[in-house]
């Protein structure tokens, strides 16, 4: 394997960090900056993740750019699993493959065969830190842990769903995400729909279809290896 130092590979680096805010949002969580501003149906939703311990779903992710008249669409499937491990593939076959491995990110190109890195001890602080922390949520398992991560701008239930808009409270998140959205059913509290909305106003959203409850999932998908003809980049490396 050939291991690229930092400054290598500037566009997949480039893109990096829309792909985490995407998988962020995947497994976002829901809060607000006081509890009695938590609705009923929130506080059903919040009792009814600790229920969650794996979840899997297929996804169709839209793309609106500014400079695009027609927006960009991709399939993918993304798996999670208690407390804050998931998988996302985007693209069939896929195109990019992101795994929260113990202890670092991995985020694979296999038509490419370049794996980027990201160890959890290099990015706890800064933008990065933001990204991943949101990343690190995972499905809810409490009030008590979301309540500092977010301001619920609005929230509406319609057709038995719930869409919430949010806030993220950190200032360096928000330079990145003003808004984001989560759409979730209010009879079995799944999540139907998550979207972003970047500062440069394009927008990228998910939704979800075939959602399973509680699949079995097999562990070895959270720690895949690393090809031996793939080359590392390792954007963060020395910081």
């Amino acid at each position: 394997m050939t291991r690229i130092q930092r400054g290598s590979a500037p566009v997949l680096i480039r893109n990096n960090f829309n792909c985490l805010l995407c998988l962020a949002l995947v497994v976002a969580a829901i809060s607000s900056a006081k509890a009695a501003e938590l609705s009923p149906v929130l506080i059903a939703w919040l009792t009814a993740q600790t229920n969650i311990q794996s979840w899997s779903s297929d996804f169709i992710q839209t793309r609106r750019l500014k400079s695009l008249t027609q927006p960009l669409t991709a399939s993918g499937h993304v798996w999670f699993a208690a407390p804050n491990r998931f998988r996302w593939e985007l693209g069939q076959p896929p195109q990019t493959i992101a795994v929260r491995a113990p202890g670092e990110l991995l985020i694979f190109y296999p038509q490419l065969k370049l794996v980027e890195k990201f160890p959890s001890k290099a990015v706890k602080t800064g933008l990065w830190g933001d990204a991943l922390s949101l990343l690190e949520a995972g499905f809810p398992r409490s009030r008590t842990e979301l309540e500092g991560h977010y301001d619920i701008l609005s929230q509406a239930v319609a057709d038995h769903v719930c869409h919430l808009v949010l806030q993220p409270k950190s200032t360096a998140a928000r330079r990145m995400i003003p808004r984001l959205a989560i759409d979730f059913d209010t009879t079995d509290f799944l999540l139907r729909g998550t979207e972003l909305q970047f500062t440069d106003g394009s927008t990228m959203r998910n939704d979800f279809q075939h959602a399973v409850l509680n699949p079995k999932v097999d562990q070895q998908m959270f720690v895949p290896p690393v090809p031996a003809d793939y080359k590392i980049v390792e954007p963060l490396r020395g910081r």
